[in-house]
């Protein structure tokens, strides 16, 4: 159940863009500077950050450098001069590396009890942990997708 939510949310994410100009992506809502290909390039980091370095303590992925240790947000402040067809490779890219070391952990004794090798944000977490935190991740930012794409061209059945 937990990996059909956020299996749904990864989707959901991705048909939020479909038949979007590059300009489109880049569009903000209101005061906000959240673009849709920012919010894609995050997620890629996400998947990154919870399943290579905190789960197993692997490096982050080698296309990850430029400004990302002195910009906090540089993941949705760079994206938007990011070709799209790059961001959607990495991020499923990613999804599927995510998805190849959730089913090596879950074919262990611990299973959704594995215990994550690196500590992140004061606590060491387990992999259902993990997996309720991403459907929080996915759920959240899909809905900034939504009302940006519905400020962009009116689409709400996504």
């Amino acid at each position: 159940m937990l990996r059909a939510f956020v299996d749904f949310y990864r989707a959901t994410i991705l048909r939020q863009v479909e038949g979007l100009t590059d300009e489109q992506r880049a569009a903000t809502l209101g005061p906000s500077t959240l673009t849709l290909a920012g919010i894609l390039k995050h997620l890629t980091l996400v998947e990154h950050g919870w399943f290579r370095m905190a789960l197993h303590d692997l490096p982050d992925a080698p296309w990850v450098g430029d400004g990302y240790e002195s910009d906090p947000d540089w993941d949705f402040n760079s994206a938007v001069h990011d070709p799209w067809e790059l961001l959607v490779s990495r991020f499923e890219e990613a999804v599927a590396e995510s998805d190849a070391i959730l089913d090596a952990a879950l074919a262990t004794p611990e299973g959704l009890d594995l215990v994550a090798e690196q500590e992140w944000h004061g606590m060491h977490v387990t992999l259902r942990w993990i997996l309720v935190h991403l459907v929080e991740e996915y759920a959240r930012h899909a809905g900034h997708a939504d009302l940006i794409r519905e400020s962009i061209d009116g689409a709400t059945d996504l």
